[in-house]
């Protein structure tokens, strides 16, 4: 009888807590410097989830340790509905490279699935290929000949280069970079001679002549750059690579709490105008249900764990 007793307090008291929800501020982690799109996806949360909450919105930029500071901070926070976790594809890929003392489908509770952007894959100028085709040639008769930039181990741009090169059976140099800005500057350059990257970032230097663009890497053509071919049609059949961004929060967080942030996200990010900012930074809207996120996030964990392990991919 106590024990059915404890019972009934205990959802008497979640539901009171969540009706009185929020009654404070609420910290937005993001596992990564200012600039990127997820950062520019908090501060869209910043500004707009206020305006229904009745709260504000604190982004906390916790960049470090390949994601894992900011990851850690947030798993350790009270799944009170106080604390959000910004998200993206590396997040599904961490414990394959990392000992971790979280499990990202565990210990996290999928609030929605924001938007999705294919990576490019660009060259210098310089180098004499012009297609997947090409490219594939003049890597098999030179193996080694070529190098390619990332932003890191298990960055989206280092992850669509192995892929890439597990599937097609090539040996391609990785040089690792602390930020694509270097990268970049290195590729325009001619230091670096080949890069997969979120589109935005460097399709202005395709339309200025500065890069040359290959491939995008999702199954479909960009809306960007609709006149560049995928990997897929090019010759590498069933490559798929689509750079994610996510919102989570600490596993326990009321159920009542997690419906009302994404059912006030879902509103924000079909309003015209915050889907037209998400199409300016390259980003298709998703806005997907918790349970849907929770079905994506667990297939892109088994799947990247799967190209971790046949590409031999290991920590910085």
């Amino acid at each position: 009888m106590k024990a059915v007793f404890a019972v009934m307090l205990l959802c008497i008291s979640t539901l009171v807590n969540a009706q009185a929800w929020p009654s404070k501020p609420i910290r937005y982690i993001v596992p990564y410097p200012p600039g990127a799109f997820n950062d520019t996806l908090a501060r869209i949360m910043s500004s707009e989830l206020p305006k229904a909450l009745g709260q504000p919105v604190l982004v906390e930029n916790r960049p470090g340790g390949n994601t894992i500071i900011g990851t850690e901070a947030a798993v350790k926070s009270p799944p009170d509905g106080y604390t959000l976790f910004g998200a993206a594809l590396p997040f599904s890929v961490i414990q394959s490279l990392y000992k971790l003392s979280f499990d990202v489908t565990k210990d996290f509770v999928p609030i929605t699935l924001a938007g999705t952007t294919p990576n490019l894959l660009v060259a210098n100028p310089n180098v004499p290929v012009n297609s997947v085709k090409e490219l594939i040639a003049a890597a098999k008769a030179k193996p080694g000949g070529f190098n390619y930039a990332s932003t890191g181990n298990g960055s989206s741009n280092h992850l669509s280069f192995e892929l890439f090169k597990s599937m097609t059976g090539t040996d391609i140099t990785h040089v690792p970079y602390k930020g694509s800005a270097p990268a970049v500057t290195d590729m325009l350059g001619g230091q670096i001679q080949l890069m997969f990257d979120n589109t935005p970032n460097v399709l202005p230097h395709v339309k200025a002549g500065k890069l040359k663009a290959i491939a995008v890497s999702s199954k479909k053509r960009s809306s960007l750059a609709p006149e560049v071919p995928t990997v897929d049609e090019s010759g590498v059949p069933g490559y798929d690579v689509t750079v994610w961004f996510g919102i989570l929060a600490p596993a326990g967080t009321p159920k009542e709490i997690v419906t009302r942030l994404n059912t006030e996200m879902v509103k924000i990010m079909r309003s015209p105008e915050i889907t037209d900012r998400f199409n300016k930074a390259g980003v298709d809207v998703v806005a997907s249900s918790s349970e849907e996120f929770s079905v994506f996030l667990k297939s892109e964990v088994a799947r990247w764990a799967k190209v971790v392990q046949d590409a031999n991919i290991k920590a910085d």
